[in-house]
């Protein structure tokens, strides 16, 4: 099976690209011009390709593979800007779009769970998207271009709606990151909210074999959550990150007011995640 990535310079793309490299699985890196250029390996090819104004050829040069995880998105961390559904949805369904036309056969696409809106509880695949902001909003725009795609091209899709990531290499803006740059560097207090929102929290690692194996084993699963069906609290979470890495740092609650971009309380159902590719 060979399998092409585009976003492989991100934070989850590195993380996926480790793990093909683990498996010993044939990739082809689809790398944006200007971005960081990953090395070659034996099984490992790596190109370059403008997704906003892909090449004619474009298909031939990931190598005609049997599958493209997706990962490749602007503008993030950002929630609220428009350039999500006014740049990105229609750049990134042209590409998708022509890679089909040209003979792909399978994708893994990644969504988000803010296509899920603002409700609240344990959010199943099933449940109907009601996005809130203009990120969530383009996501689930472009599965719904993908599926009425799907009415005149056969190709599988599966989409991968990522719950809450965290590791190292994350945005700097991201809460482990915060986190851990104040307590490398030695702060007694860490700013933060009250901390009684409950999320649905992977390692990226994680993530990044739930991805893979889906990519290779369930190419067209439809949505997929990629997540725990566990809610943790933040504040739960943090103490965790504290107490796993030994640092002394500790929680100042309520220093910040929680995110109106998203519910109190929500988190995923695993049980279509666990039935395909078994547990994290």
């Amino acid at each position: 099976m060979r399998i092409a990535v585009t976003g492989a310079t991100g934070f989850i793309g590195r993380y996926v690209v480790a793990e093909l490299d683990r498996l010993d699985l044939a990739h082809v890196l689809c790398l944006r011009p200007g971005s960081e250029l990953l090395p070659e390996t034996p099984r490992r090819e790596v190109i370059r390709i403008d997704i906003s104004n892909p090449p004619s050829d474009m298909f031939d040069q990931l190598g005609r593979p049997d599958v493209l995880i997706h990962l490749a998105w602007g503008g993030l961390p950002n929630y609220r800007s428009l350039h999500h559904f006014e740049v990105e949805v229609p750049a990134q369904y042209r590409f998708l779009k022509g890679a089909v036309q040209s003979g792909l056969r399978a994708m893994l696409v990644t969504g988000t769970c803010f296509e899920y809106g603002m409700q609240s509880g344990p959010l199943d695949e099933t449940i109907p998207a009601t996005p809130d902001n203009p990120y969530g909003l383009a996501k689930d725009t472009l599965r719904r271009q993908l599926g009425q795609l799907q009415r005149e091209i056969d190709f599988g899709l599966t989409w991968a709606r990522l719950f809450y990531v965290y590791g190292d290499g994350q945005s700097p803006n991201s809460l482990y990151s915060q986190l851990r740059r104040s307590a490398l560097a030695g702060e007694a207090l860490f700013p933060m909210s009250k901390g009684e929102q409950l999320r649905d929290y992977l390692p990226v690692s994680t993530v990044a074999r739930h991805l893979v194996a889906l990519a290779t084993k369930h190419c067209d699963a439809g949505i997929v959550n990629v997540c725990t069906g566990q809610p943790i609290s933040v504040r739960s979470l943090v103490e965790d990150w504290i107490s796993q890495h030994g640092w002394t740092i500790a929680p100042e609650l309520g220093r910040y007011p929680y995110p109106d971009y998203e519910p109190l309380a929500f988190w995923g159902s695993a049980r279509k995640l666990n039935a395909l590719v078994g547990p994290a």
